[in-house]
């Protein structure tokens, strides 16, 4: 299952975010926002990124007006490694490389075909489970704990 959060910034795409892991069947729990009117991004993801880092979901998707504010919120929770990505090339080495568990996007920076394919990607990247990465994350997870 995957934790969706968005403000108002991110509503509108999360809105097309949403309505395609239904098509595809893909489960989710919405954090929010619901409405599009104003609100500030730390309260709803926060919660959301606790979600993923206690493993109640896989893993999330968050939206902001650029995706910068959620992924930075997102990334200040132990155990999260959130993206912040503009391709599907970044989407796929942030799973490949990173096993990212959170991947954030810009609502008023990439368009909703292109937010599919990104989400889609990075759904469907498993980590590539190389030493060198396993190593790495493990080395990000150990900063974790300073």
């Amino acid at each position: 299952m995957v934790a969706l959060a968005c403000d108002q910034g991110g509503f509108e795409l999360m809105g097309c975010v949403k309505r395609h892991l239904e098509t595809i069947g893909y489960p989710y729990k919405d954090f929010g926002t619901f409405t599009p009117d104003s609100c500030d991004y730390p309260v709803i993801a926060a919660p959301a990124a606790i979600a993923v880092a206690e493993g109640v979901c896989d893993n999330g998707i968050f939206i902001c007006g650029t995706g910068i504010g959620v992924s930075i919120v997102a990334n200040k929770t132990r155990g999260i490694r959130a993206a912040l990505c503009t391709n599907c090339f970044m989407a796929e080495k942030a799973r490949m490389h990173n096993d990212a568990n959170v991947l954030a996007l810009g609502g008023r920076v990439i368009d909703s075909d292109l937010a599919i394919s990104i989400v889609d990607t990075f759904l469907n990247t498993p980590f590539s489970d190389a030493e060198r990465h396993r190593r790495r994350v493990l080395m990000i997870n150990e900063m974790d704990k300073e």
